[in-house]
């Protein structure tokens, strides 16, 4: 495991409620091996960009460059 910034560890806690949002929508009770390959990709992408969106607006604030 890589040392993540504090940047980093908040875009994840971010990206975390999007994870969960959807998660709402397929159900709690669901196992992974229980998901459709839609379901597994949606959680990726909800994943990927609600990271990427996090460090963006991180990066915005900061004026510093986007380190992706």
């Amino acid at each position: 495991m890589v040392d993540l910034t504090e940047q980093e560890q908040a875009a994840i806690r971010a990206a975390m409620k999007l994870v969960a949002e959807l998660m709402d929508e397929i159900g709690w009770d669901k196992r992974l091996a229980e998901l459709t390959e839609v379901q597994v990709l949606g959680l990726i992408e909800a994943a990927v960009e609600g990271f990427q969106d996090a460090m963006r607006t991180t990066a915005a604030s900061d004026s510093t460059e986007i380190p992706f």
